[in-house]
């Protein structure tokens, strides 16, 4: 990993405090005293950096390398390509974005530039040259930040003839486009290469598959981008790790949309994240949202299988939610320790100190405006700090998990392009969280993966509405299962190949052997409309979607139990070779699903026996290496829960060891050491 400690600081800007030299000053004294070990600079700097072409003034940030290298405060130094300066888009407009409209973009914002640009590749080959030549070597700088969180796609005329010549490499021929998208239908068949366009309201919109490849092309442009950079600092700064920050959404939290993070992670050394969840909203308890949460770092954990990095979250609230509300008193430092429970190796902050002006002046800070340190939130990002001084020993652990869900991306872009089905009511990520609650409610590890992923060692893997499977996909399943595995599909599995193109009937047969049932059709429900369901003795609601199956050779372990599907099989179980796969119809809520699970963390032990938690608003994660387990109990209520050690455990935090019954209090964290040779220290 990057280094031996766990990481804690942030977003750090001081080109706005220049001309308050003392404001800087002060800045490092406040970081001292809330244990902040970690700046991020540099992201945003590019017209201090550079104010005209050419121009280089580097004093400024010499000095704060100077000030972290005297206080023992590691650098993460940012590359300024994700705000560009005036200048620059006025001498060379071409680096201005092209909307699907096909209207140049305006100077302003952020990420607001072409990544097909040659001249704007050539200006920050430029800039990240001169940086990585200065600092690429510095003792502080222990990570280099590639731009910051990409996005976006551009319609220029560069981009339409990179975007013709990626189809080319991928399809070689036009019969063999026109074959993918199905483009005889409406008559829109290609007769050159040159009335491709990507697609736009004004244009194209309605061949999935043209969608499907522009957003992978958009993934593919923005990684050529990205490695451009890279390329540039490797030449001076060749040991030093490099990262860009991903995303999600901020509401429902579900995996950022824009590009394919599966793609992306294959070039970056250590994945980071930003998260800025909705807590204590009006819509959802907070133990809610905690489990959404839980699910996001799992995903990025899962794409390197290594510890990632909390690369940006708030201390306190931030600026752009519609409603802005502050972290609760005491809930801070609650949240931070959830990342590192996931498998982070740090918690840090967008910002350090709070901007005077302009658009995130409002956004929650460590710091401050004035250099403010005797608040509520400061004292608690100390606290924080403070327990993470006494988790080096942890960051070279990981969480081990026995059980897999699968999400992809290009699965979630084209169930979101579907013209059929239930347009209102795809919800593909509320499906995939309500498998995923049933573990995170009972501290059961899960790793998120993704189709990439071909090395499936775990007990259990649970594929939720994969609608677009190719064959790789479908061989990966079929082997693991052969060999012992058990596997859980659902409705909508397997109806598509990678150009939205329905399955032959081969396909179709295969995943119907894996299944052991025929699947014939789809009831489409409105949206108060239920069927019910009985599985064990319990009856249960079903919504959206209820496929029509007919038993083969699968055991049928749930039956529909209303209107013409009554006595109509909803659940199957199927052996395929020494493995099971079983075949969920129908959609249910969480309840059902939980129920369902039940069964399986019994039978196959994936319970942890070492605590006992019967408390859905308190979480447990675990971390481990060979010596030692980490338990991270989180109660993520106002209420005091109990939990119960079955062995005896040491309190990271107070040294203390303990076993039976222990109390936590409202939003109270406990970090606990087991032996796992010995069961004891």
């Amino acid at each position: 990993m990057i280094n031996n400690r766990m990481m804690h600081g942030g977003d750090y800007n001081p080109e706005q405090w220049i001309k308050y030299p003392e404001m800087i000053e002060k800045d490092f004294e406040a970081f001292k005293k809330a244990n902040i070990n970690t700046i991020t600079v540099g992201m945003f700097s590019w017209s201090m950096l550079e104010p005209e072409e050419d121009k280089f003034e580097f004093d400024w940030l010499d000095r704060i390398f100077e000030l972290a290298q005297t206080n023992n405060i590691n650098v993460i130094l940012g590359t300024p390509s994700g705000a560009r300066p005036n200048w620059l888009a006025q001498k060379y407009p071409d680096v201005l974005r092209t909307n699907e409209k096909r209207e140049k973009m305006l100077f302003g914002g952020r990420h607001n530039h072409c990544f097909t640009s040659p001249n704007y590749r050539d200006r920050v080959t430029k800039i990240d040259s001169k940086l990585a030549e200065r600092y690429g070597n510095h003792p502080s700088l222990v990570m280099w930040h590639i731009s910051n969180e990409f996005s976006g796609e551009c319609h220029c005329d560069l981009c339409q003839r990179a975007f013709r010549q990626w189809l080319k490499n991928k399809y070689e021929t036009l019969e063999n486009i026109n074959e993918a998208y199905w483009s005889t239908f409406w008559s829109h068949r290609y007769t050159n290469w040159n009335q491709v366009e990507s697609p736009s309201s004004i244009g194209e919109q309605g061949v999935h598959a043209l969608n499907l490849d522009w957003r992978r092309f958009v993934t593919e442009q923005t990684i050529d981008f990205y490695k451009t950079e890279v390329n540039a600092i490797k030449k001076f700064s060749t040991d030093i790790p490099v990262t860009t920050n991903f995303m999600a959404d901020t509401v429902d939290l579900w995996p950022f949309q824009a590009l394919n993070y599966s793609k992306f992670a294959k070039e970056i050394d250590v994945i980071s994240w930003d998260s800025y969840p909705a807590w204590h909203n009006d819509w959802s308890e907070d133990f809610e949202i905690a489990m959404k949460v839980g699910f996001i770092n799992d995903l990025y954990r899962s794409l390197k299988k290594q510890p990632f990095l909390l690369m940006e979250s708030t201390p306190s609230f931030v600026n752009w939610h519609d409603i802005n509300r502050p972290k609760k008193p005491g809930f801070h430092p609650l949240s931070g320790h959830q990342y590192v429970a996931h498998g982070s190796n740090s918690v840090l902050y967008f910002q350090l100190h709070q901007s005077r002006g302009s658009s995130e002046k409002f956004h929650g800070a460590v710091v401050g405006v004035n250099g403010d340190t005797d608040t509520r939130v400061f004292n608690e990002v100390s606290d924080l700090g403070h327990s993470l001084t006494n988790y080096d020993s942890i960051i070279h652990t990981m969480n081990q998990s026995d059980v897999a869900i699968m999400y992809d991306w290009e699965n979630d872009w084209i169930l979101k392009d579907i013209q059929g089905f239930s347009i209102k009511n795809m919800n593909y990520i509320e499906t995939i969280h309500n498998h995923y609650s049933y573990f995170w409610e009972n501290d059961i590890s899960v790793d998120v993966i993704t189709p990439d992923e071909s090395n499936w060692d775990y007990k259990l893997v649970i594929i939720p509405m994969l609608y677009m499977m190719d064959e790789d996909i479908l061989q990966q399943i079929e082997k693991y299962v052969s060999q012992g595995g058990k596997v859980v599909l659902t409705y909508m599995t397997g109806i598509v190949d990678k150009n939205d193109l329905i399955h032959d009937t081969d396909f179709q047969e295969r995943i119907e052997n894996l299944v052991g049932s025929s699947l014939l059709e789809m009831d489409i429900l409105y949206p108060k409309q239920r069927h019910q369901l009985l599985y064990k003795g319990q009856t249960f609601e079903v919504k959206d979607y209820c496929g029509v199956i007919e038993n083969n050779k699968s055991e049928v372990i749930a039956n529909y139990q209303s209107s013409y599907l009554k006595n109509k099989a909803a659940i199957v179980k199927n052996q395929y070779g020494d493995g099971q796969v079983f075949y969920i119809a129908a959609r249910t809520d969480k309840e059902m699903l939980h129920y369902f699970y039940k069964d399986f963390a019994e039978e196959i032990g994936l319970n942890d026996t070492v605590i006992k938690n019967s408390n859905k608003e308190v979480s447990i994660q675990r971390r481990s290496d060979d010596d030692y387990d980490y338990y991270f109990i989180m109660n993520f209520s106002e209420e005091e829960k109990d939990v119960y050690l079955n062995e005896k455990m040491k309190n990271l935090n107070s040294n203390v060891e303990k076993t039976g019954t222990i109390t936590l209090s409202g939003y109270e964290v406990k970090v606990l050491q087991r032996h796992r040779l010995r069961g004891e220290l």
